[in-house]
């Protein structure tokens, strides 16, 4: 008898394909919070946050969410506890000198800015900056240990506080999903009480703008649908009603001119509570939709939002790959979210050079149009350079037959491992 070694198939198996859902409102959210941040932007007047509870962070952390069960997931369930955690602690390690880095480049830009002494207004105290100037030891130390977190950057910090938590409840999920749901609802009631915290500067007693024990909630909302924890909701027309019934409802009770020029909604509105107040009532706590520790009626306006966009966009994305006339314009903003974490960074770089030019040249409807439409195709430049630059070009040579595939693997692969912000 012939004994052969069985010879194993040369090509690998295919990776998951990218989800274009993904992608596509990551990007849009990008493109948002660039305009949120740049100064006296008219058209932050018009983005989503101005006709309901919820904003493009929702997006931003919900997508990132589902990205990280898609770029950590598999290495947690296909090798073990301990290797999906180390993939965990380099992710951290990236974001956190990511989050170091924008910070110096951005008190950096304003100090010099600042230092000509030629302008009225003082950039590094729009910011609230000077404190940091003045005791460079004490708070050079609060910004590495991230105990000095000023309010333009708290979404970093905050993302690297969730990352934390995910070889918790990757541990928990052995046990059971009840086991998540009790670990990330009791974490969230925990922040609407005040009992998870934490300090955002060393002489005061402010707390980090974004808490991340409060928007973990949203964010392994996106792993648990990603992870395939929780079933995708069903095409229902009265789910489909109730979503677009309450949205409608938040547009007057969030819409800053409804409410300033119709008294009636101003009492409307305190039956949905911007901000939780210090009082022994569970409904007090719970019920509102202030952004810092992530209020209830901010998670059921966004999960409306997105079952309404999920509907949209058709099985598996569907829809966003055939818009024909428009189909170039969807690629870019994929390309966007693809590179979340470069695209964000540079949109607060940008957001804060082309407010110091708009201080200069006045501020009209043209100046600031565009001052975004030049932000945005920068932000685009940055996502295609990045991307560019993760495929290192400077490695091509002349394939063998099987190292193409082995190449296209390899690319899809690392496509899925970049899906994580």
């Amino acid at each position: 008898m012939n004994h052969m070694k069985e010879i194993p198939d040369p090509i690998p198996k295919a990776a998951r394909p990218r989800d274009p859902r993904l992608d596509f409102f990551r990007g849009i959210g990008m493109f948002i919070i660039f305009m949120a941040h740049m100064p006296g932007n008219y058209y932050t007047l018009w983005i989503p946050a101005r006709f309901g509870f919820s904003d493009a962070t929702e997006i931003f952390v919900f997508c990132s969410g589902m990205a990280s069960a898609i770029a950590f997931g598999k290495v947690f369930s296909d090798l073990s506890w301990f290797m999906g955690t180390a993939r965990i602690m380099q992710r951290i390690w990236q974001v956190y000198w990511a989050h170091i880095g924008l910070f110096l480049i951005i008190a950096a830009l304003l100090a010099a800015i600042d230092a000509t002494g030629n302008f009225e207004k003082n950039y590094l105290a729009s910011l609230n900056l000077i404190p940091f100037f003045k005791d460079p030891a004490q708070n050079l130390v609060g910004l590495l240990t991230l105990t000095y977190v000023p309010n333009l950057f708290d979404i970093l910090p905050m993302y690297i506080g969730i990352l934390f938590m995910i070889p918790i409840v990757m541990a928990l999920n052995r046990i059971g999903f009840a086991a998540v749901a009790f670990f990330v609802v009791g974490v969230w009631l925990a922040a609407q009480f005040s009992y998870a915290q934490l300090p955002a500067e060393p002489w005061s007693d402010r707390t980090w703008f974004f808490n991340p024990f409060g928007w973990q909630l949203v964010f392994f909302t996106g792993f648990a649908f990603m992870s395939g924890w929780i079933p995708m909701p069903p095409i229902n027309k009265w789910l489909v009603i109730a979503a677009i019934a309450f949205l409608l409802i938040a547009v007057p009770i969030a819409y800053f001119r409804l409410l300033r020029d119709f008294p009636e909604l101003r009492e409307m509105r305190g039956l949905f509570r911007p901000y939780k107040d210090d009082t022994d009532s569970l409904y007090q706590y719970i019920i509102h939709f202030g952004k810092s520790d992530f209020g209830l009626l901010r998670y059921i306006h966004f999960l409306a939002l997105a079952y309404l966009a999920w509907i949209v966009a058709g099985p598996g994305g569907r829809n966003l790959t055939s818009w024909g006339f428009f189909q170039p314009i969807v690629s870019i903003i994929h390309k966007v979210g693809q590179q979340a974490l470069a695209t964000f960074m540079s949109g607060l770089v940008f957001g804060r050079i082309l407010g110091f030019i708009l201080d200069q040249v006045g501020r009209n409807w043209t100046t600031v149009t565009i001052a975004n439409l030049v932000g945005c195709t920068a932000m685009v430049g940055v996502a295609y350079l990045v991307s560019w630059y993760k495929q290192t070009p400077w490695k091509t040579t002349t394939p063998k037959p099987l190292a193409v595939a082995d190449m296209q693997i390899g690319k899809a692969n690392q496509n899925n491992r970049e899906t994580a912000i």
